[in-house]
């Protein structure tokens, strides 16, 4: 098969692409390490090493407007219809460039430390022990639960919430909010999908301009107060910087965990073998997260703009204002970085996937993210040794962000 034709297989609304686009992806690599894509208009990158340098790479960036108009870039401006989601992106750590960058993630960091994370994890780990108890009531009642959303959805929410300092009773609304939020992220959505994601972004702001201002008038010592109080240098947030960074960490941790906990869970009852191992000991639950992380990746693709001239990726040169797709889900499987990359092993223990991203943009959520997932594995482990799949899951039609709708298991 040609690469042309393989490109055509690269179809977001192919019901059996989504399903399993690993056999798709893996041909695309091995054919080529970047191939432009007519349908998305994107030069798609392919292998590791050219995703992990290009996610490095300061000649392109996640936002240009810091150097180029509109105009200048080639590119329309942002659709007035989705004012509210685009207002949601203007301050996210996820979508700015040095020098807003820099200095955002230096004030955020000042509060989102190591010892803060730390001192989370014994709420988190009884976060956890709560959710499997109620998992064990509803499968003693009905002969099985559903991972995503009797345990993973309300726990990671919980956690969040917690962390934040947002009221345990406003949980379903974040959780609602970013749901319909990030399928603005997709390749297929239509308008209807955007229209609920820009209403929803709307809603999100506006609640969590109202959040900032109560903490203002009644400060506590969670995430959201030391948002409102951090400083440095005479430098602090502005509100809408607080409101920007608060949703980015519920969009992006909460959806990465759940989706990390429903497609390694999959993965571990489809490999027994691999159960085994961690229900006998021969695998600690804290090693298993990376592959967790690496299989079947929650994120499939991530992209930068280029922004400087003589840019040249993977052999290829690109054009100032051209959009680089960097597939997490084909680089995750690269045999030239991972032995075997297409089996399922839950010792691997290697940390050096691009799961949390790279560069200036590697994830600030990390290590809460490593907690979360190894808690919830820890667990579900040592509460349900014999879990095996109740029925056969089926994932999301959504190709970016990778999940499950739901995966039931028996105990």
């Amino acid at each position: 098969m040609d690469l042309d034709e393989l490109i055509a297989r690269f179809d977001v609304t192919d019901p059996a692409f989504i399903a399993d686009p690993y056999p798709t992806l893996d041909a695309l690599r091995e054919a080529a390490p970047i191939f432009w894509n007519p349908s998305t208009e994107q030069w798609m990158l392919t292998r590791f090493a050219d995703v992990a340098s290009t996610l490095r790479d300061r000649r392109v960036g996640r936002g240009y407007t810091h150097r180029y108009s509109h105009e200048e870039f080639g590119r329309p401006a942002p659709d007035p219809r989705w004012d509210a989601f685009n207002e949601h992106e203007r301050w996210s750590l996820l979508s700015l460039e040095p020098p807003d960058h820099t200095r955002l993630r230096r004030l955020i960091s000042k509060v989102f430390t190591p010892s803060s994370i730390a001192k989370l994890r014994e709420r988190v780990t009884d976060f956890a022990g709560r959710r499997i108890d109620r998992c064990a009531e509803i499968a003693a009642d009905t002969g099985s639960f559903d991972l995503l959303s009797d345990y993973a959805q309300p726990y990671s929410v919980a956690v969040i919430c917690s962390m934040l300092g947002v009221p345990d009773a406003d949980a379903d609304r974040l959780l609602a909010w970013s749901h319909a939020i990030v399928k603005m992220y997709e390749l297929s959505s239509d308008d209807a999908t955007k229209g609920a994601a820009d209403q929803a972004a709307a809603e999100y702001i506006e609640y969590t301009r109202e959040l900032i201002a109560d903490k203002r008038r009644h400060p506590d010592d969670l995430l959201v107060s030391q948002l409102v109080q951090v400083t440095d240098e005479g430098d602090s947030l502005t509100e809408d910087e607080i409101i920007g960074t608060t949703m980015v960490l519920v969009e992006a941790g909460h959806e990465a965990t759940v989706n990390t906990l429903g497609n390694g869970f999959r993965a571990l009852m489809h490999h027994p073998d691999q159960w085994h191992r961690l229900t006998s000991g021969a695998v600690a639950p804290s090693e298993s997260v990376e592959e967790l992380l690496r299989y079947d990746a929650p994120l499939q693709m991530f992209e930068r703009w280029v922004l400087e001239e003589e840019v040249e990726i993977a052999g290829q040169p690109i054009e100032v204002g051209q959009e680089v797709a960097m597939l997490f889900g084909s680089a995750q499987r690269d045999p030239r970085r991972f032995d075997d990359p297409g089996r399922f092993d839950i010792g691997r223990n290697d940390s050096g996937h691009i799961g949390f991203g790279g560069g200036i943009h590697f994830c600030i959520g990390a290590p809460l993210a490593r907690m979360e997932l190894a808690i919830s594995v820890e667990g579900i482990v040592d509460r349900f040794p014999n879990l095996q799949l109740a029925s056969e899951p089926e994932y999301h039609p959504t190709f970016v962000i990778r999940g499950l709708k739901e995966l039931r298991l028996a105990i």
